[in-house]
């Protein structure tokens, strides 16, 4: 039988909150491997766009990876404080 929530220590709670919160890591995670390829494969697919195709994949790295340090930052917050 599962402990009532009471018995269950504050700190536990926390790593469980911080846990959830980390997950949000996730997805950016495969959508930048997901960018990674298709650029690839546009860049394959016409070799002189090379220049446009990185600058916009390196733009959108940046804004999914911005959405995985909030992640990571929520859920030290709910870690520490």
């Amino acid at each position: 039988m599962a402990a009532p929530l009471q018995e269950i220590s504050p700190e536990v709670l926390k790593a469980v909150g911080a846990g959830l919160a980390a997950v949000g890591m996730i997805g950016p995670g495969i959508g930048i491997g997901i960018l990674g390829a298709a650029a690839l494969n546009a860049i394959g697919r016409n070799p002189e766009a090379r220049g446009a195709i990185q600058t916009n994949m390196i733009l959108a790295i940046a804004f999914a990876e911005a959405v995985a340090i909030y992640a990571l930052i929520v859920a030290i917050l709910v870690l520490f404080v």
